[in-house]
């Protein structure tokens, strides 16, 4: 398995980064949008680390739940 961060923004009226998050297993891809609440100076390895635990939650719902690229 292995995870792509892409398209992280702050959005400042959440007070949150938002992006998405790639999970590649077994030959497919699964997009997450995630977003993590913190100021706009977080760290980013803390941000991308927080949405990588937020997509692997995600992707154990059930695979009919799952969007596919």
């Amino acid at each position: 398995m292995t995870y792509d961060v892409k398209g992280i923004w702050y959005n400042p009226a959440a007070s949150a980064f938002e992006g998405r998050i790639d999970i590649h297993r077994g030959g497919k891809s699964f997009r997450y949008p995630c977003a993590v609440e913190g100021p706009m100076d977080m760290c980013p390895t803390e941000v991308r680390q927080r949405m990588q635990t937020q997509a692997l939650r995600m992707s154990d719902s059930k695979p009919t739940l799952f969007s596919k690229r």
